[in-house]
């Protein structure tokens, strides 16, 4: 409790140290129209009117006015967006679900490097800290054109904060509230000297919880290096590194539910199914991009990126549950580590046309740990196994855009990607959108989608009542949707109606498989298809005022 003092208090005095710089800071930044702009949907810099998804643009003023504690709760009502958590607990994960698909559908970046883990097929977003975020960007429809294996139901950029010119951003904030929880955070960022600057952000959350087993422990750290040229020259690196540690306490078990106790060990009781269940992510990122625009009709950029994401699982039975008695259990080590490397030439030969042509590696590198534990909670000796894969994917990708006139654009594009296991898979996308009026828009985009299994899918080692499938193959599909954009009003009044229609094969469920003893295991099984209306409005009827 007294560092928890301490650090609030040295907070407290960087609040007040650096209030004018925040304040002044924002003036400046409310006095500059952005124009809205897109870069996710294309992987190049295009107005809204002119991408033909349904698209969701958050920026940092949205960010700051929310209520939100969490990515997820920042998102919750946004058009086509559904946020779910499992769990009641610190740290229970969230996910984000886009026109209905699951999480594993919904492909997640940072500086648009993919966040999801390769064991999962999903991300848990409840790790994203919000004070480091600057805009997001959420592409609704295929994106396995431009984002290959997962972006099926939607894509969600996360775009970090980075330095300014002429600003020095400085900002520290403390909170306290009931069940021993509380959050510190701070960010500062400027460029230091001439063209180069940095951005950082760290913050620290931990909670008891409101039941037995339910703590949480959060710290993250993030930085952002920027050298500014101009057109000629941009370098950016990012990294940030991610510690949560939680207990796992499952259902609440019904009020009349007496204390039970394993060897003198209480394993659960009236608040919590589990007392004893505990997990741990250590997850980080590196990327580092280099953009060049030495000409108008000419752009390049290359990308780095690192990414280790480490998993630690401790779980025991409250019964008997077969091959082992109550009591018992394993503890589980999942490490995913993946490199990844991509190029891109955006060419625009003539008014109105634009190219762009793009290759990419990723290489997936995937370990799970296990070792039994008896009724007492020690490791049993011999029970150790090790597993190690390796998988790898290597695509090319071509998008084609051109406006004839102000009235209509057309973009197709293609994407061969080629899978370690799976062989090639061709992904087009086509798109149109029209501009009768200079205030109407009318998109309309229909794309093939498809995610390879996961690891988790494939390799999960045989621990008595579950196991992996190596015979399954990718889910494929293809996603339609029309929308159509009004703004009325001088930009008062925006409507946006959208119908979408989406299907998917060979989708994979794990599932008791009465053929293996009773084993859950993962296979290619059920067929999914699903349409549906999106109807939204924005509101300013007066200046400081928005209604959704």
């Amino acid at each position: 409790m007294k560092r928890l003092l301490s650090c609030a208090v040295i907070l407290c005095a960087c609040i007040l140290l650096v209030a004018p710089v925040s304040v002044s800071a924002q003036k400046e930044r409310d006095a500059i129209t952005m124009e809205e702009v897109v870069v996710t949907a294309t992987k190049t810099k295009e107005k809204r009117k002119d991408i033909p998804n349904a698209v969701i643009i958050m920026d940092e003023i949205d960010i700051q006015e929310s209520s939100a504690n969490s990515l997820g709760e920042l998102l919750a009502n946004e058009l086509g967006i559904d946020w779910r958590t499992r769990g009641d607990y610190g740290g229970a994960t969230e996910e984000i679900h886009v026109r209905g698909m699951g999480s594993n559908a919904t492909q997640i970046l940072i500086n648009g490097v993919s966040i999801v883990s390769p064991s999962l097929g999903s991300a848990s977003v409840q790790g994203v800290s919000l004070n480091n975020i600057e805009r997001i960007e959420v592409i609704k429809g295929s994106g396995s054109l431009l984002y290959g294996s997962g972006a099926m139901g939607g894509t969600v950029n996360i775009i970090t904060k980075e330095p300014k010119r002429d600003i020095i951003d400085a900002k520290a904030s403390a909170g306290y509230g009931s069940e021993n929880t509380y959050r510190l955070s701070a960010e500062h960022g400027m460029f230091a000297f001439g063209d180069f600057g940095y951005y950082l952000t760290a913050n620290r959350h931990e909670t008891d919880g409101f039941r037995d087993n339910s703590d949480l422990t959060h710290k993250d750290v993030s930085l952002k290096l920027l050298l500014d040229k101009g057109d000629w020259l941009d370098v950016s690196i990012y990294g940030d590194y991610i510690d949560r540690e939680f207990g796992q306490p499952g259902v609440k078990p019904p009020d009349s539910t007496d204390d039970y106790f394993v060897n003198g060990e209480k394993l659960y009781s009236r608040s919590a199914a589990s007392l004893v269940d505990r997990h741990r992510d250590e997850d980080g990122h590196t990327v580092i991009k280099v953009k060049s625009k030495p000409y108008e009709w000419l752009c390049l950029n290359l990308k780095a990126d690192y990414t280790d994401m480490e998993s630690y699982n401790y779980r025991r039975n409250n019964a008997a549950v077969w091959p082992k008695v109550a009591g018992e259990g394993e503890e589980t080590w999942v490490t995913n580590k993946v490199t990844g490397t991509e190029g891109n030439l955006e060419l625009k030969p003539y008014r109105g046309a634009s190219l762009i042509f793009g290759s990419e590696y990723k290489n997936f590198d995937y370990e799970n740990v296990q070792e039994d534990l008896d009724d007492t909670g020690i490791t049993k000796a011999g029970t150790k196994t090790t597993m190690k894969h390796r998988v790898f994917t290597k695509s090319v990708f071509a998008e084609a855009q051109y406006r004839p006139c102000k009235f209509f654009k057309l973009l197709a594009g293609i994407r061969q990607e080629n899978h370690s296991l799976f062989g090639t898979e061709d992904l087009p996308r086509y798109g149109l959108v029209i501009n009768p009026f200079e205030k109407t828009v009318i998109k309309f985009s229909h794309g093939k989608h498809f995610k390879a299994p996961t690891m988790n899918d494939l390799y999960w080692p045989d621990d008595g009542w579950t196991k992996g499938n190596t015979d399954l193959i990718p889910e494929t599909g293809w996603h339609t949707d029309a929308t159509v954009e009004q703004s009325l009003f001088d930009d008062d009044l925006f409507i946006t109606l959208t119908y979408f229609n989406w299907d998917l094969e060979d989708k994979i469920n794990w599932a008791e498989d009465p053929t293996l003893n009773g084993y859950w295991t993962p296979s290619n099984v059920d067929t999914y298809k699903a349409q549906g209306w999106e109807l939204g409005t924005r509101i300013r009827p007066f200046k400081n005022i928005a209604l959704n």
